[in-house]
């Protein structure tokens, strides 16, 4: 049985691997800025909770990935695996119109050693950086004629790490992870001329114009954390957080595509009649800013957590080839926590799981017609074990759901509430366990 489970994740990672940089998994204009939608390096656990991670250590009795602070890793003490997928519905209004999107994809798979049980482990994996996707067309009028300008836009970033986490003294724990990010952004922009009866000429003078940049992206940043623990208890204790991701360098390869195409009677486009344009750039560089956690939580093993974080990043700085993007600097307050009814309940399934609650705002790096763009939600989630067999293995399902808004309806901008949805299947197992007969 574990020689089938290890292959399963062997083939879901390798197919993660594959998919990750091809993956769009937002409907949101906003994401054309920067380096698209910015997603938090946590898991359904955490995210259950407002997102609250820089001072957590463990979520209840199982042991989990913390990547967002990696010193958390010298709480694990089994070999800790945990896969989930994540969807969206998410809701646009403008002062016109209102239209609903909904994507899915395969969200993360991590892994997590122990190397000395309870004072170290190893941990890898890969989880989103980053998802561009959006779709809208803006009309003006140049002379007499209407002119549909189309932006569109889809990829995304991953992000592949590995990291170690290690008890330093008493209540001490430090951790780092080198990560790699990687992927491709696209964004079009497409010039058409309808009929004035609003149906596009398909006559072979009607020749519609797009102009495609791809930017292939790649690079090494590294992140590093602390946790320190104040005992209350042997049960209970305080933990302090603090994590971040250091400025690190990340290269880009743009290549620009200037097409002619036309669209028949149904509006589907044919395919492009010719290429006017075509440019390759050498390579530039992406200076990605500091970014700084800061959490605290209090936990008493095997009843309930409570915690808050508060993260801020310098995206302001953020430059690419030595030009600044003209971003907002980024803040975001997390709160929130869990409780477990009674973990050593025998009659009562619903006492022994875990139910999760917390709400987070976040000020985005997006700032347009003069207006910064904010979300704020609340999370929901459950942690629902799963018996098994074997007392050296454990099983758990992980729900977390986030219910909120972003943007604003001032200032002719796009308002949109969303549903996020996550779930992952954790695994608690003694995979290297040494067996001793007499």
């Amino acid at each position: 049985m574990i020689n089938r489970t290890k292959s399963l994740l062997i083939l879901l990672f390798i197919f993660s691997v594959f998919k990750a940089s091809a993956q769009s998994t937002t409907s949101s204009p906003y994401s054309r800025f920067g380096l698209g939608e910015l997603q938090q390096q946590s898991l359904p656990q955490n995210m259950g909770m407002g997102g609250i991670a820089a001072g957590v250590r463990t979520a209840g009795s199982y042991n989990n990935i913390n990547m967002l602070n990696p010193a958390s890793y010298s709480a694990i003490g089994l070999t800790t695996i945990d896969i989930g997928a994540y969807g969206s519905i998410n809701t646009l209004s403008s002062s016109s119109v209102k239209q609903t999107a909904t994507d899915f994809r395969l969200n993360h798979i991590a892994f997590a050693v122990p190397v000395t049980k309870g004072t170290s482990a190893l941990s890898f994996g890969l989880l989103p950086y980053s998802d561009l996707g959006y779709n809208f067309t803006q009309s003006s009028k140049i002379d007499t004629n209407t002119v549909n300008s189309i932006y569109s836009g889809d990829g995304g970033l991953s992000k592949a790490y590995f990291g170690y986490g290690f008890n330093l003294f008493k209540h001490l724990n430090l951790g780092f992870n080198i990560g790699y990010i990687f992927g491709n952004l696209r964004q079009n922009r497409s010039v058409q001329i309808p009929n004035y009866d609003g149906s596009i000429y398909t006559t072979s003078t009607s020749f519609n114009t797009r102009i495609e940049q791809s930017q292939s992206i790649k690079g090494i940043n590294y992140d590093y954390g602390l946790q320190y623990e104040i005992p209350f208890s042997t049960t209970s204790r305080v933990v302090l957080g603090y994590s971040g991701s250091l400025k690190s360098t990340l290269t880009s390869s743009t290549k620009y595509v200037s097409t002619q195409y036309t669209v028949d009677n149904t509006g589907a486009e044919n395919i492009a009649t010719d290429t006017t344009y075509l440019r390759t750039d050498a390579n530039v560089k992406i200076a990605l800013p500091l970014i700084q956690h800061f959490g605290l939580s209090y936990q008493k093993d095997g009843h309930y957590l409570i915690g808050a974080d508060y993260s801020r990043g310098n995206w302001s700085a953020l430059t690419i080839n030595g030009v600044n993007q003209g971003l907002n600097n980024t803040q975001s307050y997390h709160i929130g926590g869990q409780i477990t009814p009674n973990i050593n309940a025998l009659s009562s399934y619903f006492a022994v799981m875990d139910y999760r609650l917390g709400y987070r705002y976040n000020k985005t790096y997006v700032q347009t017609s003069g207006t910064d763009i904010n979300e704020s939600a609340i999370t929901f989630g459950l942690g629902i074990p799963i018996r098994s067999t074997s007392r050296l293995s454990f099983y758990k399902v992980n729900f977390a759901a986030e219910v909120g808004k972003r943007g604003t309806l001032a200032n002719n901008l796009v308002k949109e509430n969303f549903i996020n949805l996550r779930l992952s299947f954790l695994l608690n197992d003694s995979w290297f366990r040494k067996f001793k007969f007499d």
